[in-house]
């Protein structure tokens, strides 16, 4: 009885390891099978791994000459507002989604791809839409809509700022993503940049102003000859490092202006806030432009946990009739890790990027930054600031950080918004928003005011 069932125990077990075989075997063909895609043309068949990469989901195939990424950011603040003159316009307190990010991004052997939108308060925004090729030893070839290389503090990722904005005279000056093709050259400590650009592309309005000039008047759409050159000594030194750099970029008027506006270019900066909403800096349209000579000297270095950068930016706006206006500005900051952290710095781009944690827990870093900008010349009078800031920012992981930041900002009277704010006192003794008739001393006049301002941010 007992050599019976054991009889039977074999042949059960026999059936179905058979059976499991024979369903693998069906597995295997069907997955030799040929696939289509969804115009009927067969494809090609790659396997991919999933990790995630510093919470970054990566999907990449084993020789690496394929990769799909997600690089999504959501960055949450809030800022309230104090010291200012009771009879000036009033500030309110506020918090916003600054950003929204979603980007897609990927590599199939020398090509790179990257699709980059911005959801920020509901309103969508293209950011960065790329086609590069990187197939030659040492150069870079980017087509598409991305940011001129002016300023390393504009050029450097939302994600990597030290403070919560950029200062003042890179958001008046530094040109962000226009559509335009660009070459890189990277070699050692040599680093060289050069691109033509065209206009804006980023939501809805601007699109309809360039099909409105293009379709109503005939309009060329504009370009800018942007170049950059920087130095980098110890580049191969991964502890310390020096940054020398400049750009220059020839810009003629662009269609991404309203048709009535078309001709001219205007400057305009928020005082390194975005929920301020107030422009007290602002030139308003400069009509009848010929063309604009922007350019920039930068000088940055990094040693351990300590970390230096200083930017000086000038703009000169030349007139068909033969007026020159010139403005400019400038800012330095200083960061240092408090916890054993180390900066790091990009080679490829010439810029900081995401410094190296000192503990577990994370790391402190200390930062302090001047900055002050210029917009009047001549007859025009956009006014000019200056401010003073502190930052605390918390490294809690390679994907959360909290920043903490103070600034006092301090305006001359002709930062009045085009007009619309009050910034001193008339001779009655009544806040006024003309300048012309602004008593107050100069070092009175003006609207000045402190800010706290805290972020929350997460990449993933």
């Amino acid at each position: 009885m007992k050599t019976k069932l054991t009889l039977l125990m074999i042949v059960a077990i026999l059936s179905t390891s058979n059976l499991f075989g024979q369903e693998c075997c069906d597995h295997q063909k069907q997955d030799d099978q040929p696939r289509y895609n969804q115009y009927g043309v067969e494809v090609s068949r790659t396997k991919l791994s999933a990790e995630a990469r510093d919470g970054i989901l990566v999907f990449e195939s084993q020789d690496q000459k394929y990769k799909l990424w997600f690089d999504n950011r959501v960055q949450v603040d809030g800022a309230v507002f104090f010291g200012q003159d009771k009879n000036y316009d009033a500030i309110g307190n506020g918090v916003s989604i600054r950003r929204a990010r979603i980007a897609i991004k990927g590599e199939i052997g020398d090509w790179y791809g990257e699709v980059d939108t911005d959801f920020a308060n509901g309103t969508f925004e293209l950011k960065d839409a790329i086609v590069r090729y990187d197939g030659l030893k040492n150069f870079e070839f980017t087509a598409g809509n991305f940011k001129e290389p002016v300023s390393m503090e504009s050029t450097t990722t939302s994600r990597y700022l030290p403070f919560i904005e950029r200062p003042m005279v890179v958001s008046a000056f530094a040109p962000s993503r226009h559509i335009g093709i660009q070459a890189k050259y990277k070699y050692n400590w040599l680093l060289a940049i050069g691109g033509v650009f065209y206009q804006a592309v980023e939501d809805a309005e601007t699109r309809t102003n360039v099909e409105d000039n293009n379709k109503d008047f005939g309009r060329n759409a504009g370009n800018s000859f942007t170049g950059k050159l920087v130095a980098m000594p110890f580049a191969s030194d991964p502890h310390r490092g020096l940054h020398i750099g400049a750009s220059v970029s020839y810009r003629t008027p662009k269609v991404d202006m309203a048709t009535s506006e078309y001709g001219g270019v205007r400057y305009s900066t928020r005082n390194t806030t975005s929920i301020n909403r107030k422009k007290y800096l602002d030139t308003d349209v400069i009509k009848d432009v010929n063309h604009d000579l922007l350019y920039g000297f930068e000088l940055a270095g990094y040693w351990g946990g300590l970390r230096a950068q200083s930017e000086y930016i000038g703009n000169n706006t030349y007139l068909n009739d033969g007026t020159t206006y010139k403005f400019n500005g400038w800012y330095a900051h200083v960061g240092y890790l408090l916890f054993g952290g180390k900066q790091r710095y990009n080679t490829g781009d010439g810029e900081f990027t995401q410094p190296q944690r000192g503990r577990s827990w994370g790391d402190l870093e200390l930062l302090a930054r001047y900055e002050y900008i210029n917009l009047n010349s001549g007859n025009l009078y956009g006014g000019s600031a200056q401010a003073y800031s502190v930052g605390l920012t918390y490294y809690v992981t390679n994907n959360v950080k909290i920043v903490l930041n103070y600034q006092y900002t301090d305006q001359d009277r002709y930062a009045n918004g085009k007009g619309k704010l009050k910034t001193g006192y008339d001779a009655s003794g009544n806040a006024t928003k003309d300048y012309t008739k602004i008593v107050t001393p100069d070092k009175e006049a003006g609207v000045d005011y402190s800010m706290i301002a805290l972020r929350f941010e997460v990449d993933f």
